[in-house]
């Protein structure tokens, strides 16, 4: 009779172990459901009108006069020079005209280590002359300390040359320059260097420094 009463709490024991762990099963389950559930009603409704916005775009316009956005052109010029073009904008030659290009940018590295750089509201291609004629207000600055505004500049593409058409305008070490054109091309006299040259009615006005 002793033995019957102490088993009959170790059977009780291991029957409510065995529901528990039934009951788990369930409730568990349910529990997690439910937390997903609650997840997906509280998450934030998305309002269409937040979506990314679509670039207006012309199709037509686009199919009319292809464009590229953002152009990068790299080379070397028969001296040995460097010449890296980019632009915010280029459209190839069409019928009757040559192609175009906005908001450039033209970076000449030359072989005595001198750099030139060139910016542009726009340009065109002269294919027959085999330069790019940039104009819309150019400024151009050199590492040897000069800083020119002109119209309009003429860059060979497969020579080191550059030659203003228009007046130029220009400071540097030696104070402010104004002359009818400019030339950069390689130095006759001297090979692998190169000079800047100022041509046509040039004035000087000296600004000696300190």
């Amino acid at each position: 009779m002793t033995a019957c009463a102490q088993a009959l709490p170790e059977v009780a024991r291991v029957d409510w172990h065995t529901r528990l762990v039934g009951w788990l099963k369930v409730v568990l389950p349910l529990a997690a459901l439910a937390i997903l559930s609650t997840l997906f009603l509280v998450a934030r409704r998305i309002d269409p009108e937040d979506a990314l916005p679509y670039a207006e775009v012309d199709v037509e316009d686009l199919a009319r006069e292809p464009r590229m956005t953002a152009p990068t052109y790299a080379g070397t010029t028969s001296d040995g020079a460097s010449v890296t073009l980019s632009a915010s904008e280029a459209r190839p030659a069409a019928e009757g005209s040559p192609a175009t290009a906005a908001g450039l940018r033209l970076d000449l590295a030359t072989p005595d280590g001198a750099t030139t750089e060139l910016l542009a509201a726009q340009a065109r291609m002269d294919d027959t002359a085999r330069e790019l004629v940039l104009s819309g207000g150019v400024v151009v600055t050199t590492s040897t300390g000069y800083r020119l505004e002109t119209a309009e500049v003429a860059a060979k593409l497969d020579r080191t040359g550059l030659e203003s058409r228009a007046p130029v305008v220009a400071t540097g070490p030696a104070g402010e320059i104004r002359a009818d054109a400019m030339v950069l091309s390689q130095d006759n006299r001297t090979p692998g260097a190169y000079v800047l040259v100022f041509k046509g009615g040039v004035r000087l006005v000296y600004q000696p420094g300190g």
